[in-house]
């Protein structure tokens, strides 16, 4: 075997090679310049490829024939197109989500979904519910909006199904909500949405570009808006009765389904229509009356004494009108409060939606109560306001109340003369009657001069009955021990539901009640006092007895649930007539003056007014037939 030896020279060569690999990679190392050199032109490969990649993503969502599609994404556009047609184009965009857009302002939170693209949640930011949770008019789902057509290739497709492109936009101070249907880039159907910095309107316009081939306008175009109204006051029976559907329609006509049950109605040149929740408004209005319009409202509430959610379901329909192909109907949304000052400012008429009453009662209400009731709650408190107001009421018909307490005392003074006409004459009622009514026609004491300063008193009575459930300005006011003067106080809560009463206490229908009691205690007593009997009717007396006592218990629980400041009222107008009539009593009216002059009056010649000469004729011929009988008989 041969024998390995050391080879020095081998050695030198590896060194002298190392060496020489060393110096040229030394010597042909990159100046600075060629280094930054490489670095841009590393920079834009990763620039060219990244453009590359985009423009084949943007060729795949933009391009009409979708030819960039892989095979397993053009299966689906494949099975959208056999579905949607056109419109699949709008499912294969990134936005085809169920994401949202999200828009504050100073007075909303709002809510725009991709998918149907109509307001999927309206937060009023300044109102919160009887329980401190901010007032929600839309959320989770409540509502329905969506719009009904028939395409050019006999599909039947619903907008709250299909995918909308969002935009945002600004036009000065105002946000501009664009939400897209495409067909194709330039081709579309758009939900244009206009919000205001601080207001409650929603300017809502729906267009369509392009879509005159697309869209088959011999169909009806229906639009359905549907909304489960959420409940927001303590008592939920309170609040579901002023929960109503409300519309102006024929020019400046008011209408509105029942708030009970299930009710619908077709109406013809609808200006707006209010789904109205007590002191919050959803309203859709129409810059050109809606031809015809399908209204629907069905009550939620099955029994009040479950801590339901919802109120009622308000439903709408109607018939969008194309031209030339094309859709353009400029619209409206409202979304705030049920507020009078608040809704006067769009001047289109939207605070008849308030339940202010009809004819004389809502004239009373809109024109006097609601001014000096806003006057003086400029710069009282509202309990004070109330109380106010109250007493300049009771100050303005203080004449009607001396007028009519005057008459019961001109028919006391005259009850024994009535008691003897009738005891001469109890033979012959007709004639008992003929000569009362023509004593107390000479004493001026008929008892239609009672009756009448009450029914004057009336139409102040039922307006304000309607007026503080409906006075926005009351709710979550607090006054005592009332915490919102909008729905009851409560002084106490009862381990059980007592049937029409509730399963609390409230003090001032208590308060109210008891005033009641010793007014009507005083009235009645004037009246039993001056009534006289008559034979074969029946006994007022006992009727006025039973009225003391059920008048004040049919307060106690009627306004056992209603509002507090509507009780206030009440409890503070019959003290002040409990008053007026100790005082008209005690300092004013002079029996003995009274009968004087009574006295004076029957020696004078009384001229009969029309009403009394025709009463009198009357009683005069059914007389004289009474006799004829009479005298038949005896032959």
């Amino acid at each position: 075997m041969e024998q390995k030896k050391f080879d020095l020279n081998s050695v030198i060569g590896f060194v002298l090679i190392f060496g020489i690999l060393v110096y040229m990679m030394y010597t042909n190392q990159p100046t600075p310049e060629e280094l930054a050199e490489q670095e841009r032109a590393k920079q834009e490969q990763v620039e060219a490829e990244k453009q590359a990649e985009n423009q084949k993503e943007t060729a795949i969502t933009t391009a009409e024939d979708f030819s960039a599609l892989n095979a397993q994404d053009s299966t689906q556009l494949v099975a959208l197109q056999n579905k949607l047609g056109a419109f699949a184009y709008s499912a294969s965009l990134p936005s085809a989500t169920t994401k949202e857009t999200e828009i504050k302002t100073d007075v909303l939170d709002l809510k725009f979904s991709n998918k149907g693209g109509y307001l999927s949640e309206v937060k009023l930011k300044k109102f919160v519910d009887f329980d401190s949770i901010p007032i929600y008019l839309i959320k989770d789902g409540n509502t329905d909006f969506n719009i009904n057509f028939g395409t050019s290739d006999s599909r039947i497709l619903n907008t709250k199904d299909l995918y909308f492109e969002p935009t945002v936009t600004k036009n000065g101070e105002n946000t501009i909500v664009s939400m897209k249907l495409k067909v194709s880039a330039n081709q579309f159907l758009e939900y244009r949405y206009e919000i205001q910095p601080n207001n409650y309107m929603v300017d809502f316009t729906i267009r369509s570009q392009g879509l005159s081939n697309v869209i088959n306008s011999s169909q009806p175009i229906n639009l359905n808006w549907a909304l489960k109204t959420y409940r927001h006051d303590k008592s939920i029976s309170y609040e579901n009765r002023y929960t109503r559907l409300t519309y102006q329609y024929e020019g400046d006509k008011i209408d509105k389904l029942s708030p009970t049950g299930e009710d619908e109605e077709t109406e013809a040149d609808v200006n707006w229509l209010s789904y109205r929740q007590h002191f919050f408004s959803s309203i859709l209005t129409s810059k050109i009356p809606l031809k015809s319009v399908q209204l629907n409202s069905t009550d939620l509430v099955e029994n009040e004494e479950i801590d339901t959610v919802f109120t009622k379901t308000f439903q709408s329909k109607f018939t969008l009108e194309p031209s030339a192909g094309e859709l353009n109907q400029d619209l409206g949304f409202y979304f705030g409060p049920t507020d009078n000052k608040v809704l006067q400012k769009y001047d289109i008429g939207l605070e008849d939606s308030i339940p202010f009453g009809w004819g004389i009662f809502g004239w009373i209400n809109r024109y006097v109560f609601v001014p000096l009731f806003a006057f003086l709650a400029g710069f009282l408190p509202y309990g004070i306001a109330i109380i106010v107001m109250t007493v300049l009421i009771k100050m303005l018909l203080s004449f009607v109340q001396y007028k009519q307490f005057l008459s019961q005392a001109k028919l006391k003074v005259l009850k024994p003369e009535l008691d003897a006409i009738r005891e001469k004459y109890k033979d012959n009622k007709m004639k008992a009657q003929q000569e009362t009514m023509a004593l107390q026609n000479k004493a001026g004491a008929s008892p239609l001069s009672g009756c009448l300063p009450a029914l004057i008193q009336l139409p102040v009575f039922y307006a304000l009955f309607q007026f503080f459930p409906s006075a926005f300005d009351l709710r979550q006011k607090s006054f005592l021990w009332a915490d919102d003067l909008s729905s009851y106080d409560i002084i106490a809560n009862l381990p059980f539901t007592i049937p029409f009463y509730g399963d609390h206490v409230s003090l001032f229908p208590i308060l109210a009640s008891i005033a009641i009691f010793f007014y009507m205690k005083m009235t009645t007593g004037q009246q039993m006092a001056s009534q006289p009997t008559q034979e074969g009717m029946p006994d007022m007396g006992k009727l006025m007895k039973y009225m003391i006592y059920l008048s004040p218990l049919m307060m106690l629980f009627f306004f056992n649930n209603y509002a507090s400041g509507l009780s206030l009222y009440y409890f503070i107008s019959n003290l002040i007539s409990i008053g007026i009539m100790l005082v008209i009593k005690n300092y004013i009216l002079d029996e003995d003056k009274i009968h004087a002059q009574i006295q004076i009056n029957k020696k004078k010649p009384k001229k009969q007014n029309k009403f009394q000469k025709k009463m009198a004729d009357m009683m005069e011929q059914a007389e004289q037939q009474k006799q004829a009988q009479e005298r038949r008989k005896k032959k």
